[in-house]
């Protein structure tokens, strides 16, 4: 009788399956560190070659300049370090949360600044997410993490399209910019319809702009003025904080004419 010579051997589950197993490789302190660093120097140039050289120049806002550029790195360093630590949803109610806060819990912020503002956000949430590391060595058997030339190209490309983008954008001659002037004004028999005409030559004559549109607001007719909200054409993209602050129509109406 014929004995069979095969002999039974133990398998663990990976082999059954053909799977082959490998450690997980972790970055290096130094590799955590020059992340970190590439990440915070791309945004930091981004952002101040977008705030110093694009925006300062017509607005010549330096606190802006100061909330754009801190609120960029902190931004940048809020979501690369929600980044590294599985959140997944978190993540995402986070930045609402953020967002909600801009939105009902500061002043008003001009229409341009806001922009500006979502934009530093959309490019420190790039520089921040955007892996520059990854698992190389796998066919080997020696993973390990390697910086990615590709994604950082990647990131590069994101950043110099933003920065395009909004240069052409501001030195666009298409693209008429306006700007409002609250006066108070003493002449109140050319506020009527018919004499607009008028008004637009007096304004021009005495503030020195040349309005598109005007809003009549609130009428004295017992000290003979109205505030006139005036719409110009500017090259200067410069936000008036006095008439930010009487455009409240309440501060108007308790105002003493």
């Amino acid at each position: 009788m014929l004995q069979s010579s095969f002999t039974p051997t133990a398998l663990d589950e990976s082999e059954l399956l053909g799977i082959q197993t490998l450690t997980d490789p972790v970055m290096s302190t130094a590799q955590s560190l020059s992340e970190l660093a590439i990440r915070f120097f791309l945004n930091l140039l981004s952002c101040w070659v977008i705030v110093r050289l694009l925006y300062y120049p017509k607005s010549r806002r330096k606190d802006y300049v100061f909330t754009f550029l801190t609120f960029s790195s902190a931004m940048l360093l809020l979501l690369y370090a929600m980044g590294r630590v599985d959140v997944g949803v978190g993540l995402t109610l986070g930045l609402f949360a953020i967002f909600g806060v801009i939105r009902y819990r500061t002043e008003t912020v001009p229409i341009r600044e806001m922009t500006y503002l979502f934009v530093i956000i959309a490019i420190a949430a790039v520089n921040g997410l955007t892996p520059l590391y990854v698992v190389a060595g796998v066919p080997d058997n020696n993973p390990h993490y390697a910086l990615s030339s590709g994604d950082v190209l990647l990131a590069l490309a994101a950043n110099a399209l933003s920065i395009i983008l909004i240069l052409v954008l501001e030195n666009s001659r298409g693209l008429r910019r306006s700007a409002s002037k609250i006066i108070l004004y003493d002449r109140i028999d050319l506020i009527v319809p018919e004499r607009r005409d008028e008004l637009f030559k007096d304004i021009e004559e005495r503030c020195g702009i040349t309005p598109v549109d005007v809003t009549i607001g609130n009428i004295d007719f017992l000290k003979d003025s109205a505030y006139i909200k005036i719409y110009y054409n500017t090259e200067s993209c410069a936000d008036t904080t006095l008439d930010s602050i009487i455009r409240d129509k309440q501060l108007i109406d308790n105002q003493t004419l």
